[in-house]
């Protein structure tokens, strides 16, 4: 049975891969901020699956925090077969009147945090190979008015996962992204998010889960680079 580690797990699209995953066959690794929200998910999922499921309370938003957490979490001998670095946030408003504080949270949860997930978990993966299928947003390849930090750290990780994949490639480790429109997720619930967009044209949690445990099934010969999934709607 192969092992997923899914940050972000505790909500959203994150939530629902843990329940199709589990659904599938797979152990699973959980990593999200709240520690309540992980044990009543764990609790939900072995009433009705088989798998091993192991989780731990993770705040992507401290850089102190991450190497540990993620070393407690794969102790004795665990490794994933597949990195799903899902966790992210968003921001609304005019760049130039972000906050330094509030542009390097952003960029801490987008991008760095993903950073140092991977250097903790790649170098486990090494011996046997593995996948890292990082979230993306197709907003990586365009520039939105009021989104723009958002829209940077979005490319700045389909960069990262490019020349992870290049460096990797010799280790047997292939990195792509899930490249998704406007999700009905908990995000537009936040509260640095403003957004009047119609929701209920928007893809579902439970697609953008479908698509990252299709690309997580593919065999370890083959791999899809980006996979990229919109709302029929064109909804942003």
């Amino acid at each position: 049975m192969s092992t997923v580690l899914i940050t972000g797990a505790s909500r959203g699209i994150g939530k629902a891969a843990a329940k199709l995953f589990a659904k599938a066959g797979w152990d699973l690794l959980l990593v999200a901020r709240s520690n309540n929200d992980l044990q009543l998910l764990t609790e939900e999922l072995t009433k009705t699956t088989v798998s091993t499921i192991r989780y731990k309370s993770i705040d992507l938003s401290d850089p102190a925090a991450i190497a540990l957490g993620v070393d407690e979490l794969v102790g004795n001998g665990v490794s994933p077969a597949v990195l799903i670095n899902n966790a992210g946030v968003a921001w609304t408003g005019e760049l130039l009147s972000m906050s330094l504080e509030r542009w390097q949270w952003v960029f801490q949860m987008n991008v760095t945090s993903v950073f140092q997930v991977c250097s903790a978990v790649v170098p486990l993966m090494r011996s046997s190979g593995g996948l890292i299928i990082n979230v993306s947003s197709h907003a990586a390849r365009n520039a939105f008015p009021q989104w723009g930090a958002y829209c940077i750290t979005k490319a700045a990780l389909a960069s990262f996962t490019k020349c992870l994949a290049e460096e990797e490639r010799m280790n047997g480790i292939r990195a792509c992204t899930l490249t998704i429109g406007s999700v009905n997720s908990t995000l537009w619930d936040t509260d640095t998010v403003q957004s009047d967009f119609d929701r209920n044209s928007m893809l579902t949690v439970e697609n953008a889960a479908s698509a990252l445990l299709y690309m997580a099934e593919q065999p370890s010969s083959q791999v899809i680079e980006d996979l990229t999934l919109m709302p029929a709607t064109g909804a942003f």
